[in-house]
């Protein structure tokens, strides 16, 4: 099934900017000392630490096909009881494959970025952090295709039905905030 979507909310980045995440992690559990000296973050690296955007290449950003998918499963659990299909998460994780494996967005950058913060309970009370992500702008048409293993219980209609709830839960991050809702505009 070719798919058609067009967001009608802006879409946030879901992948850090900060190039080398895991050895930033690892290097902020120790002393910020180097050769017995201080070290210090710049403002540059600090930003970055807390910065989303998508994925590029050469051929511009992109979202990897999972995100798809993700989003399929996410709805298959909160509709099955509508649909009546028992582990429809699972079935869809089996039976539902979506490609290419990159999806492109047709652009070389993002068309800006917001900030907001971020509320946490911990075990230390509340807490909050600002971060900054990267979006595209709604009215954005993402094309990918859809592929339905036959499966006794999981139809096209089915699988139409979750890509409706785009437009109250969508792609991409802060999806309870709003942000990534789409329609479908086309699936055949």
């Amino acid at each position: 099934m070719k798919v058609k979507i067009k967001l009608l909310t802006e879409m946030l980045g879901t992948v850090t900017k900060d190039p080398e995440v895991y050895k930033t992690y690892i290097e902020s559990k120790k002393p910020e000392t180097l050769n017995g000296e201080e070290e210090y973050l710049t403002v540059d690296k600090i930003e970055e630490k807390g910065w989303t955007g998508f994925h590029r290449d050469e051929n511009g950003l992109f979202i990897y096909e999972y995100m798809i998918k993700g989003f399929l499963k996410a709805a298959g659990n909160v509709l099955k009881d509508v649909v009546k299909i028992k582990a429809l998460r699972s079935k869809i994780d089996d039976f539902v494959f979506i490609q290419p494996r990159r999806i492109y967005l047709g652009q070389e950058t993002p068309d800006g970025f917001i900030e907001r913060p971020l509320r946490a309970m911990t075990m230390q009370g509340p807490r909050v952090t600002l971060a900054r992500s990267d979006y595209i702008k709604a009215g954005k048409v993402i094309e990918f295709e859809l592929i339905l293993i036959p499966h006794k219980e999981i139809k096209e209609e089915t699988i139409l039905f979750l890509l409706e709830h785009g437009r109250l839960m969508g792609l991409g991050q802060f999806r309870n905030g709003g942000y990534g809702r789409f329609e479908v505009l086309e699936a055949e």
